[in-house]
């Protein structure tokens, strides 16, 4: 109940300039938001803005941060993480894609944080200097966000933006389980790969949702740096309605706040991964 206090309070009294979730427009279902616990916003804020390029809003009467970026929004909470940053949890890390992952490296190094590529690469990734190679010339970067948020660059040359959404990866000993999972629940379609890959993955539009098998089960997201993750659903009641009549539980029931104009609901997968769902974040005036 806090957590959804706490969300509509930040999005009462946001800007238009927050209604950038473009692919809502045709799809049923798309990602929305990631959302995270912070020791120190101006140092979260000086990584996500100020270093990778989002774009900064403060709002409301506490001055709430919200970093956008293209297709989705970053929410933070003023709140110390507990138990740790996002490795150990179902969710490892989070994705964007750039169009040089050499610049974007230089960047946060120079800006002082962590570049961890060598130590995060899988064993079968070559590591040149802070840059994983992979097939056909493509590159990819790890590097650790304030409280231990990992963070991973995937280079796409072609990409007009400075920055966009790419993936989130989640850690599980049940990869397969956990991809029908958002499969049935979200309509993910799961995408092919090949027999030796080290990760399975679905896609959502404007987002690949990747699965790693591990050894043991994960510890939950809750109350962890990277606390949850959003979707953005049409007609959320009845989506609501039928995860209820296929026996999901939600940890906050479908709601509509008439003064925020914005339909609410939170859930937990079944590894662990705090979810929540929202329909009207892509129409905030």
């Amino acid at each position: 109940m806090r957590l959804f206090v706490i969300l509509a309070a930040l999005l009462v009294s946001a800007s238009p300039a927050l209604a950038q979730l473009p692919l809502a427009k045709d799809n049923p279902v798309v990602y929305g938001h990631h959302h995270i616990n912070a020791s120190n916003i101006a140092e979260a804020k000086r990584f996500w803005a100020d270093t990778l390029g989002g774009t900064s809003m403060t709002f409301g009467p506490q001055k709430a941060e919200v970093v956008k970026f293209p297709n989705v929004f970053l929410f933070m909470r003023a709140q110390a993480p507990k138990g740790g940053g996002s490795k150990g949890t179902s969710l490892n890390h989070v994705g964007f894609s750039v169009p040089d992952v050499q610049v974007m490296v230089d960047r946060v190094k120079a800006a002082g944080y962590k570049v961890v590529t060598r130590e995060e690469a899988a064993p079968n990734q070559q590591v040149v200097g802070d840059l994983a190679l992979l097939g056909g010339g493509a590159r990819i970067a790890f590097v650790m966000a304030p409280d231990d948020v990992k963070v991973e660059f995937v280079e796409a040359k072609q990409q007009a933006e400075p920055i966009a959404l790419h993936h989130l990866h989640f850690f599980t000993h049940q990869p397969a389980e956990m991809r029908a999972w958002y499969e049935k629940v979200f309509g993910a379609a799961a995408r092919p790969v090949a027999a030796n890959a080290a990760f399975i993955s679905a896609a959502l539009p404007g987002l690949v949702m990747n699965y790693t098998q591990v050894a043991e089960p994960t510890a939950a997201t809750a109350g962890r740096s990277f606390d949850h993750i959003g979707f953005e659903i049409r007609n959320l009641e009845e989506f609501c309605k039928r995860l209820e009549a296929q026996g999901i539980k939600l940890n906050v029931p479908y709601r509509y706040v008439d003064s925020f104009k914005l339909g609410l609901a939170l859930l937990t997968d079944p590894w662990g991964t705090n979810i929540e769902l929202n329909e009207g974040l892509d129409k905030i005036e």
